[in-house]
Parts: structure tokens; C-alpha cells; sequence
């Protein structure tokens, strides 16, 4: 095998082999103390593609430290985020509502009115208020006006620690300028975003972590978003390729998630800590932002990307570790959704989750035992500004979805079972149950429209 056959073996992950910072066996260190309750850890992507990684069949891109997650856990094979773009799909996952109930149905720009109102509650201060000690590192674009009092910050939404970006590090994600840590701007900080965001978890682990709680981390990369930069050593491993910027912002990206998860390790707290691992939306389209450099994202088999209604729009990658609970090596179809993150954290917690508002996620516990999850709300989607217009909206029940406009006109209907593609448009040949998704699509958006949003529509 000569190297480059090597190379491409350890991306598809027939090979496994240990480089500076993957995960490894943990060495023999003091345990960390530690309450019984489990700590938690979500890591977030941004824009990384449901086939962006080797343990989703990636031919080319090397991320050995992920695919040891997967098999050392369970990997979604239906893994989705609350909306086809960033915001609505962090804010769904904070607060466990479809994002237009909370009135953040775009990504924010900066200055922008739009933001997660102090009102919505979060699952950072469910578990705050249940003893435990929460941090954001990395991308938080849950407001336009980052760092200021005239809207609410991570820590006014439940986190005792945080170092974040309004949006993208800034302004590139070499040496950024932007980041904030606990109202404090940082100023320059040298090094990669990715590398900047892991260090500052590792930090706080270590070194700020009050260990008589249990913790919540909340870990969001900039990677692979656009505009990219990548430490050139990990680009000159796809050397020669037009998308070497690309392949190897996502394998430092992996890089780094090792440094996380071999710390988690050594610190004697694997047994005890539920770690995710997912992306905010669909990959982006190639050369969308001019001048940038360009995404290389992939959705695999899927149709669509970033912004689309079809399934490479909000499909994205899911994996999770928790020796407690998970089968090593398991492997799960049923629908999760980032919007059920809360009301899961909170079953892992035993923290109650509120009843005075509507709440659409769905505890995803069951799924540990290869059981069905309890839903009483359909997972729903909707982005106005949608590329796969006439479009918008969506929804899935069981192996079913359906899509429509907003004003409930148009509709297409796919069994993605069998169809996850979608190439087979089922509608004309399934009216009965067309018609019975209608129905209850039709009810559902005009609830959410009627609670939100907040702000003018622009």
C-alpha cells in the first residue's frame, strides 16, 4: 500500500492509527471529582456536511479522532438540525422550540434587532438552576448585538462561563480580533479558531471548572464555514487538490475535537460525560460568498444544501458517546433532531422541563434501548428565504415528509426510507395520506406562525 493509498485508508477508516492530539487510550491520572450526575458535552459544527466525514463515507477526508466517537458510541443515520441555516438551528437547539416560536428565523447580522429574548428559557439555564456549571466557547449568533447590554449575552441565557463571536471569528479565522470572553473583549488572539475554541474548553476544564458540579460544555466550531483558513499542515495532506483548503479545515477540525475528548479522558471522566456531536445545517454551496475561499461541503446521497427544504439542508451528521447508556459501535435510523437536545439534557439531568410554553423537541432517550421516540409534535422546518422555493416548509412523520409553501398550496411527498434522496415526488400517487400530512402540517404552521416572530421581516 503505497502512502497516498495509506492516507486515504485512514480516512475511510481502515486504518487507525494515533497522531499528536487524537484520541488514545486515557492515561492513569487522579480522578477528577465528580457528582453523580452526568456531565454533558455538545459540540457543534458549522456547515459540515452530511458527508463531510469518513464514518459518513467520505472517500477523501481524514477525521480519525470523530470516527472513534462513532465507534466507541452510536452514530444518527438521521440526525437533523431545527433549519437549514445557522441561527434558527442554534437557537432550536437551546431552548428545545422551532425557531419561529422564539422569533429567530434568518442567521442574525451583526447590529441586528433580532435575538433569543431573555424570556425563552434555555437548556444552559435549566441545568445552571439544577447545580450544574454551564460554558459556551466558539460561534453563539443567538443575537445581532453581540457583547452589548440593549440585548441578552450567553450569560444572560445561562452560561457561568463564556468565550464567544457574535458570528464567524473575524476577520478571518487566523488571529482573530472578535471573540469576547465574559463581556471582555479579547483582542487579537493568535493561532485558528478551532485550536482557539478547544484551548479555551481544555482551560476551563482544567482549570475553572468547579469540580463539586457536574458541567455542561457547549463547544460551537466556526469550522468548515466560509471564508476558509486552514493550518497549512493540514492542508498539504490533500496536496495537489483543488479542495485542499477544505478537507483540511475539517480534519483540523477533527484535530482539535480529539485534543477535547483525549482531555475528557485523561481527566477520568469519560464514564460519566454524554458527549454529542453534530452540525447547525447543511454544507454551503461552492463560491455562494464571492471572493471567499470556497466550500468543498458534501451532503452525500442527500439532495440540497445550506438553505434548502431537501434533506442536505438540515440532514447532518450525528454522533454520540456515553459508556453509561450507548451500545459501542451502535448505529441508530430513527429521526433525532437537534430541537430535542433540551428536553433529552433535561431527562439526563432530571431537571423538569417547562410547561407554560409549547415545547416541540422530544426526549431521544429511547433511542438508546432501539426504541421509537415519543413525539407529540411532528419535527417541523421552515426558512422563508429557502433556495428550494416554492418550498419552505417541511415536515416529517414516521419515514414521510412532506414540503410546501407557506401559503399551503404546493406540496411534494417523499418516503425517505426508501427514497433519501428524494427523486420519487409520491404525491400524485398517495393522496390519502397527502391529504392527512396537509392537515396536519397546515394546523402546526399556523400555530408557530401566530407566536412568532418577533421582529419585522425583511
Amino acid at each position: 500500500m503505497d502512502r497516498r493509498d495509506f492516507l486515504k485508508a485512514i480516512g475511510q477508516g481502515a486504518v487507525s492509527i494515533t497522531l499528536p492530539g487524537c484520541i488514545s487510550s486515557p492515561k492513569k491520572t487522579v480522578a477528577a471529582k465528580s457528582p453523580d450526575k452526568s456531565n454533558i458535552i455538545i459540540v457543534l459544527c458549522d456547515d459540515l456536511g452530511y458527508g463531510d466525514l469518513a464514518c459518513y463515507e467520505h472517500p477523501h477526508i481524514k477525521t480519525p479522532n470523530i470516527n472513534k466517537l462513532a465507534q466507541e458510541g452510536m452514530r444518527l443515520t438521521n440526525c437533523y438540525a431545527a433549519a437549514p441555516v445557522c441561527s434558527p438551528s442554534r437557537a432550536a437547539m437551546l431552548t428545545g422550540r422551532t425557531p419561529y416560536r422564539c422569533g429567530i428565523y434568518d442567521w442574525i447580522p451583526a447590529d441586528s434587532p433580532m435575538h433569543l429574548p431573555k424570556d425563552e428559557l434555555t437548556i444552559a439555564a435549566l441545568l445552571k438552576k439544577a447545580g450544574y456549571a454551564t460554558c459556551q466557547v466558539g460561534k453563539w449568533h443567538c443575537n445581532g448585538k453581540f457583547n452589548s447590554p440593549e440585548q441578552p449575552q450567553p450569560g444572560d441565557h445561562g452560561f457561568d462561563y463564556w468565550f464567544s463571536t457574535q458570528n464567524n471569528a473575524s476577520p478571518s479565522h487566523h488571529n482573530p480580533k472578535n471573540f469576547v470572553r465574559n463581556g471582555q473583549p479579547v483582542g487579537e488572539s493568535q493561532g485558528y479558531s478551532s485550536e482557539l475554541i478547544v484551548q479555551e474548553a481544555i482551560d476551563w476544564l482544567q482549570n475553572k471548572w468547579d469540580r463539586s458540579k457536574p458541567f455542561f460544555l457547549f463547544v460551537c466550531f466556526h469550522s468548515p464555514h466560509e471564508p476558509l483558513a486552514t493550518d497549512p499542515k493540514f492542508m498539504d495532506m490533500y496536496q495537489g487538490r483543488d479542495e485542499a483548503i477544505y478537507y483540511g479545515n475539517v480534519t483540523q477540525l477533527d484535530y482539535e475535537f480529539g485534543r477535547l475528548i483525549k482531555t475528557v479522558d485523561e481527566m477520568n471522566l469519560r464514564d460519566k460525560t454524554f458527549v454529542m456531536f453534530t452540525s447547525d445545517n447543511g454544507p454551503e454551496r461552492r463560491n455562494r460568498y464571492q471572493g471567499s475561499q470556497r466550500s468543498f461541503g458534501s451532503p452525500g446521497e442527500l439532495r440540497g444544501m445550506k438553505l434548502d427544504m431537501y434533506e442536505g439542508g438540515i440532514r447532518v451528521p450525528g454522533i454520540i458517546r456515553w459508556p453509561a447508556k450507548i451500545k459501542v459501535g451502535s448505529v441508530c435510523h430513527e429521526p433525532v433532531c437537534n430541537i430535542d437536545v433540551l428536553p433529552t439534557l433535561c431527562a439526563i439531568a432530571g431537571v423538569e422541563v417547562s410547561k407554560d410554553r409549547p415545547i416541540d423537541g422530544a426526549n431521544f432517550l429511547p433511542v438508546f434501548e432501539g426504541k421509537k421516540i415519543n413525539r407529540k409534535t411532528p419535527l417541523y422546518w421552515r426558512y422563508d428565504k429557502a433556495t428550494s422555493k416554492p418550498f419552505t416548509v417541511a415536515m416529517r412523520q414516521d419515514d414521510w415528509k412532506i414540503l410546501a409553501d407557506n401559503q399551503m398550496t404546493k406540496f411534494e411527498l417523499y418516503n425517505l426510507r426508501r427514497d433519501p434522496a428524494e427523486k420519487h415526488n409520491l404525491a400524485e400517487n398517495q393522496p390519502r395520506r397527502l391529504e392527512a400530512m396537509k392537515r396536519v402540517l397546515a394546523k402546526l404552521h399556523a400555530e408557530i406562525d401566530a407566536e412568532g416572530p418577533k421582529w419585522e421581516r425583511k
